[in-house]
């Protein structure tokens, strides 16, 4: 395989997980690549780890507003929603992420830990009432799914419907969640008019809730608008579950593989903070996004020209070896660990510290009461280029809990 041959775009090739074969050739012999693209019009594949992070850090050169994703959209197509943060660019960009950046101050999402607590514990006690689980769905799905609906307000009735909209945004590529195009515009939009409604009851009557919070906040005399606020809710909905979904997944599915790292962890569980760290740079939640560039640049002595989809591939710049010793290994006491699974520049993920929490008390729970978890059938994966998803990962209880 040579660097003019790499696809690293089709679906399937990530139906085993990331193909770190192909990235690794890349990253060797052409770290600023372009890619083509059956029905598009091409793109370059940025996978070493100080170009992804120069790009992300500068939005003037790099612009998030002309596409989120590799595929370009028709205008108008809510998949290219300018009203969602992740696709803003100064000075928009600034005054919205102040804004809802409110709902999550260290002491709001510090509040959360006991009330996240219950959620793992009830959880692994119906795990293990059953003898094991499906491990993708019932803990690692369910959980933070539950966590940001209750942040949000969202009654505990309407939770399913939420999972349904995720799971048909996220598994746009795969064919048991595939829906047309136009069907997934109207999810969409079925999510932004629910939002809408959550917005109005809390501002004719406010809770003690984020919700409230953020329709409550101002910055410079200015509050979010409706729109807006759907917007938001979209991203914190789709991003707020699916990506923790996937942290905790890949991070126990790693620890299953790399006994030894698991009884390293179970021996000392102080190595739990730098643990997950290594769970995101080893299985990055996301692999991918887009920038576009603005005017005519040059990386690395190639010419990027004005409009061209710039493509940062974290899931390649995490194991960067200019940048990490033994990428390829997992490491649950890697230090320092400079990964870009949040991120990097303004864009930096709003809710990581949400997802730490998640993630630190999660593993706490399962380590303590299920030392021996081990998987009971075929892990399945998410057909997808854009997320790292773990549909199915049967387990087993192999202790009771204690």
């Amino acid at each position: 395989m040579t660097p003019e041959t790499v696809d690293i775009l089709d679906p399937d090739l990530y139906l085993a997980g990331a193909p770190h074969d192909r990235f690794e050739i890349l990253r060797r012999e052409a770290p600023i690549y372009w890619h083509p693209e059956p029905a598009g019009r091409g793109f370059w594949a940025i996978t070493r780890h100080d170009d992804v992070a120069r790009i992300s850090r500068d939005p003037a050169a790099f612009c998030s507003g002309r596409g989120l994703f590799i595929e370009d959209f028709a205008p108008g197509d809510m998949r290219d929603n300018p009203d969602v943060m992740i696709m803003m660019d100064p000075p928009r960009h600034g005054r919205f992420r102040a804004l809802v950046s409110k709902g999550f101050t260290p002491r709001v999402i510090q509040r959360l830990e006991a009330h996240v607590r219950e959620h793992v514990t009830r959880l692994i006690d119906e795990a293990c009432a059953r003898g094991g689980c499906d491990f993708a769905s019932d803990i690692a799905g369910r959980l933070p799914l539950t966590v940001i609906l209750e942040m949000l307000g969202v009654p505990r009735e309407d939770q399913e419907q939420m999972l349904d909209w995720t799971m048909r945004f996220f598994g746009a590529s795969d064919p048991d969640y595939r829906i047309s195009p136009e069907e997934l515009n109207t999810v969409l939009r079925n999510m932004n008019a629910y939002a809408h409604g959550l917005a109005e009851e809390r501002r004719r009557s406010p809770k003690d809730d984020m919700l409230s919070l953020l329709m409550a906040a101002e910055v410079d005399g200015e509050k979010l608008s409706y729109t807006e606020f759907g917007g938001f809710f979209n991203l914190l909905l789709t991003a707020g579950h699916d990506t923790t979904k996937n942290l905790i997944s890949n991070g126990m599915l790693a620890l299953i593989e790399h006994p030894d790292q698991r009884r390293r962890l179970l021996d000392d569980p102080s190595l739990l903070p730098t643990a997950i760290e290594e769970m995101l740079r080893f299985s990055p939640p996301v692999y991918y996004f887009r920038r576009s560039a603005v005017r005519d640049t040059e990386i690395r002595g190639q010419r990027i020209a004005a409009g061209d989809k710039v493509v940062l591939w974290y899931v390649s710049a995490n194991r960067d070896e200019d940048v990490f010793r033994d990428p390829h290994t997992f490491d649950v006491g890697r230090t320092p660990n400079e990964h870009l699974s949040f991120g990097i520049g303004p864009h930096v993920c709003l809710g990581l510290a949400l997802a730490r929490l998640e993630a630190r008390v999660a593993f706490e729970e399962l380590l303590r009461r299920l030392p021996d978890l081990e998987v009971a059938g075929p892990v399945v994966r998410l057909r997808s280029n854009w997320v790292s998803g773990v549909k199915s990962m049967p387990v087993r209880c192999a202790r009771p809990a204690g």
